[in-house]
C-alpha cells in the first residue's frame, strides 16, 4: 500500500519501501498537497507558496514537470496514457487523492479528535502518537504554509500527550506519568494544562507537598513571563488540594460512581470555571455543549480556532464568518451560546457588530478577541457589555477557560490585561458610566474590588465567608442597581470610579 509520512522526514513509501521524490522543491509540491487534506490547490497558489516573492518565468512548466514525475514515481505500473488516481488534475490545480489511513497527519488527526472511554483513549492516542518520528515538514520550514501546518500539527501533539495523560490518570497510573508529566510541563511551561495533569499524578501518588510545589512554580512561571495569576482551574486546584477534597482521589472501581467522577474530570480538563455546588449533579452527567460562532477576517486564524474547539470535548462549532455582517447574520441563524469576535474585520467592525447582537432578544455572550490589549475599541466594547475579551495569542485551554466563564457569567476578564487596559484610559470622563457609588454599602463595594480582581464567585465565597448563592444574588443585585449589563461592565466601574486603581494595592 501507498504511504505517505510528514510526523518526521518526509516520505512516500510503497509496502514499507521508500520512493524517489525527486528534489526538495519537487518534494515541496507533494507536500504542499498533502496538507490540503486532499481539497485542491490551484497551480497559481502552489507556485506563489513554492517561490514566495519571485517565480521563475517558467514556473507553470516546472510545476507540470515536478507533477509528472511525482506520478510516475507514485504509480510506476500505470500505463503512459492512463489517468492518474493518486496525484490527479483537479481544475484549476492538483490534488492528492489517498484514504485517511494511508496519510500519517491524518491519521493523527483524526485520533486526536475521536473520543471515548479512558481504557480506549490511552491506547488510540498511544498508537497515534507512535506516529511522530520527529519534527513535521522541517525540510520545508523556510516556506509559510508549511511553518503554519507544522504549528498545528504541533499543537494537536501536545493535545494529545495531555488527553492520554488524562486518560492514564483516570485509570490510574498516576505514578508512571509522574516524570513524562515533568518533561512535559517543563518543555511548555505556559501550558497550564499540563502543570494541572503534573500535580494531580503527584497528589495521586501520595506526593501532596510535591503537587503544591508543582503548582507554586506554575504560579511562579505565569507571573515573571505574562504577569498573569494561576488560571481559575489551576486554582481551584490547589483550594482543593489544601482541602483533600475527596473528588481528587483515585475514583473507585464502581461502574456509577466511575463515571461520576470521569464527567468531573472531563469538565475540569476543559478548564470550567463554572464548577458549583449546585451544578455538579448536571456535571457528573456530562457538561452541555456550548455552541460558538467564530468572527475573524484572517482564514488562519478561524482555522486555528476551529482546531481547538474540534480538540475539546463540549464544544460544538456551528458557524463561521469573515466579517462584522456575517457575524450577525450567523448568529441570527444559529442562535450560538458565544461568540468568539475579532475587534477589527472589513465590513463592519466586531465592536459594531457585537452592539448589534447584544441588542437582539437573549443574547449570546460575546467575547471579544484583539491583537493587543490596549485598544480604544477594546476598551469601548467593555462598557458595551462584551462578556470580556482574550488575545489571540492565548494557549487555547485559557481560549476554553473563557468561554465557559463567559457562558456561565463568572470571571470574564483577565485582571493582569484589565489592569493594562483601564490604566491606558484612566482619567478618560464616560458619560455611560453610574456617577456615583454612594447608594452601595461597605459589603457591595468589596464585592466590585474582589470582582475587579478576577475572582470566580466561589473564590469570593471563600474570601467573604458566605454560600456562594449569596455572592451570585449579591452581583445581580449589584448590577441592576448600577444599571449595568454584565460583570464585565463592573469591572470597568470599579476602575473609572477610582474604587480600584489600575496597578496598586486594591488588585
Amino acid at each position: 500500500m501507498l504511504t505517505f509520512r510528514a510526523l518526521g522526514p518526509f516520505q512516500a513509501c510503497h509496502g514499507g519501501d521508500p520512493v524517489d521524490l525527486g528534489g526538495q522543491r519537487q518534494m515541496a509540491v507533494l507536500a504542499r498537497l498533502l496538507v490540503a487534506g486532499g481539497r485542491a490547490v490551484p497551480v497559481s497558489m502552489l507556485i506563489d507558496e513554492l517561490w514566495p516573492g519571485e517565480p521563475p518565468a517558467q514556473a507553470l512548466s516546472t510545476v507540470q514537470g515536478y507533477v509528472s514525475r511525482l506520478r510516475r514515481a507514485l504509480e510506476p505500473g500505470r500505463a503512459p496514457r492512463e489517468e492518474a488516481e493518486v496525484l490527479v488534475s483537479a481544475p484549476p490545480g492538483y490534488a492528492l487523492r489517498a484514504a485517511p489511513d494511508q496519510v500519517d497527519t491524518w491519521t493523527f488527526e483524526r485520533a486526536v479528535k475521536a473520543t471515548g472511554e479512558p481504557a480506549e483513549v490511552w491506547e488510540r492516542l498511544g498508537r497515534a502518537l507512535a506516529l511522530w518520528r520527529g519534527p513535521a515538514l522541517a525540510e520545508f520550514s523556510d516556506l509559510q504554509w508549511a511553518a503554519t501546518e507544522a504549528g498545528r500539527l504541533e499543537e494537536l501533539r501536545l493535545v494529545a500527550v495531555e488527553r492520554r495523560a488524562d486518560a492514564g490518570l483516570r485509570l490510574g497510573q498516576s505514578g508512571a506519568l509522574v516524570a513524562d508529566l515533568e518533561a512535559h510541563a517543563s518543555a511548555h511551561p505556559l501550558r497550564e494544562e499540563a502543570w494541572r495533569l503534573l500535580a494531580l499524578a503527584l497528589y495521586r501518588s501520595g506526593r501532596q507537598g510535591d503537587a503544591l510545589g508543582a503548582l507554586r512554580r506554575a504560579r511562579t512561571l505565569l507571573r515573571e513571563e505574562l504577569g498573569l495569576d494561576l488560571g481559575p482551574a489551576l486554582q481551584r486546584l490547589e483550594s482543593d488540594m489544601l482541602a483533600q477534597a475527596a473528588h481528587l482521589d483515585l475514583p473507585p472501581a464502581s461502574p456509577a460512581a466511575g463515571e461520576a467522577r470521569d464527567a468531573a474530570a472531563s469538565a475540569a480538563s476543559a478548564a470550567s470555571t463554572a464548577s458549583t455546588a449546585s451544578t455538579a449533579s448536571v456535571e457528573a452527567s456530562g457538561p452541555r455543549t456550548l455552541r460558538v460562532v467564530v468572527a475573524d477576517d484572517q482564514a488562519l486564524v478561524r482555522t486555528g480556532l476551529r482546531v481547538v474547539l474540534d480538540s475539546e470535548p463540549g464544544f460544538q462549532l456551528v458557524a463561521e464568518a469573515e466579517d462584522g455582517e456575517q457575524a450577525i447574520a450567523a448568529v441570527r441563524e444559529t442562535s450560538p451560546d458565544v461568540v468568539l469576535m475579532d475587534i477589527q474585520m472589513p465590513r463592519l467592525d466586531g465592536l459594531t457588530a457585537a452592539r448589534r447582537i447584544l441588542a437582539d432578544d437573549a443574547p449570546p455572550k460575546v467575547i471579544m478577541m484583539t491583537t493587543f490589549g490596549t485598544d480604544d475599541n477594546l476598551y469601548a466594547a467593555l462598557r458595551a457589555g462584551v462578556s470580556g475579551f482574550v488575545l489571540k495569542t492565548s494557549a487555547p485551554e485559557q481560549l476554553i477557560s473563557a468561554m465557559r466563564a463567559a457562558q456561565a457569567g463568572d470571571a470574564l476578564i483577565d485582571p493582569a490585561v484589565t489592569t493594562r487596559l483601564i490604566a491606558a484610559f484612566a482619567g478618560r470622563a464616560d458619560p455611560s458610566v453610574p456617577p456615583a457609588l454612594a447608594g452601595l454599602g461597605d459589603t457591595d463595594l468589596d464585592l466590585m474590588k474582589l470582582v475587579a480582581r478576577g475572582l470566580t464567585n466561589r473564590q469570593i465565597a471563600a474570601t467573604l465567608s458566605v454560600p456562594e448563592h449569596s455572592v451570585a444574588q449579591s452581583m445581580t443585585r449589584l448590577l441592576d442597581h448600577l444599571g449595568l449589563h454584565d460583570r464585565a461592565q463592573l469591572v470597568v466601574v470599579a476602575y473609572e470610579s477610582g474604587l480600584v486603581n489600575p496597578g496598586g494595592p486594591g488588585r
